[in-house]
């Protein structure tokens, strides 16, 4: 042990080896898979001679850490600021006499159900559940949220195309009290803008659609519902059938309205979400 500086049960090991085998027991790694070659050490420190924790430290030094990735996307819109300042308006100040809903479609969730059951959480261990699971089909979520105090209409339906998003106009034009303008905050998705829309809304004056930014999915408000939506019901729930799903979903968005719904309260100064966003394009086109 203190010549070759190992562990006593290595040193065992090594003893079992040699009786077993001879020296011949001690010329190869048992511990190792057959034809997997042991790294040299002069291939260990080819690269700078120095171990991995000395690496780790001097990263951690300089404030590096090469093994974490942070994702972005800058919008390429044109008119980015106009539509910021639009919807951020509509945030802030809404219109006298009117209701603001941000509008999006949560798509294809599935109704996952685990093939063996879980064990519930008791003292000492937290609940169990399979790795792997049944899927049972789809469905996708209508939802709007209203800006002014919370609430969420929302509507499952089997696809999203422009017929579907449609039928769900209708709901909320059938839901919003008459003589109230609807403002409505959504995407740039192209069943938005269907022809078939187009001319619903012409025939429904007291509409009108402001669109976000592209690739600014953040900027609506909808977005966190779903979050929430996906983080309390849909990452750990056990569907049996869409209808289990669907039937959960209502009963996440009722629960919602009665006990968390609140004002949409936006915080962000849009001429600093502007200037951020230069200093990216900034970043990108310097030279590395």
């Amino acid at each position: 042990m203190a010549a070759a500086g190992k562990s006593k049960t290595c040193v065992w090991r090594w003893q079992e080896r040699f009786m077993a085998e001879g020296v011949d027991g001690l010329l190869q790694e048992k511990t190792r898979p057959p034809g997997t070659p042991r790294t040299s050490d002069e291939k260990v420190g080819e690269a700078v001679g120095l171990a991995a924790s000395t690496v780790r430290e001097i990263w951690k030094a300089h404030g590096l850490s090469p093994h974490r990735w942070r994702q972005f996307k800058l919008s390429n819109d044109r008119a980015f600021a106009e539509k910021l300042h639009d919807v951020v308006g509509l945030y802030v100040s809404p219109p006298a006499h009117a209701v603001v809903l941000s509008v999006d479609e949560k798509a294809q969730i599935q109704a996952l159900d685990r093939t063996q059951p879980g064990l519930p959480l008791k003292k000492g261990r937290g609940p169990t559940m399979t790795h792997d699971y049944k899927r049972n089909g789809t469905t996708t979520l209508f939802a709007a949220l209203n800006v002014l105090d919370g609430s969420v209409i929302g509507q499952n339906m089997q696809r999203h195309r422009h017929q579907e998003f449609i039928r769900f106009l209708n709901q909320i034009e059938r839901d919003v009290p008459k003589g109230k303008a609807i403002h409505v905050i959504l995407d740039n998705y192209c069943t938005h803008k269907h022809s078939k829309v187009r001319a619903w809304l012409v025939r429904h004056p007291r509409w009108t659609f402001h669109f976000i930014p592209t690739s600014s999915s953040w900027l609506n408000a909808v977005e966190g519902f779903f979050a929430k939506l996906t983080r309390r019901r849909l990452k750990h729930g056990v569907f049996h059938s869409v209808v289990d799903l669907q039937a959960a979903i209502n009963r996440f968005i009722a629960e919602h309205n009665i006990t968390e719904a609140k004002p949409f309260i936006w915080r962000a100064d849009p001429d600093d979400i502007i200037a951020a966003r230069n200093r990216g394009f900034q970043a990108l086109s310097s030279p590395r």
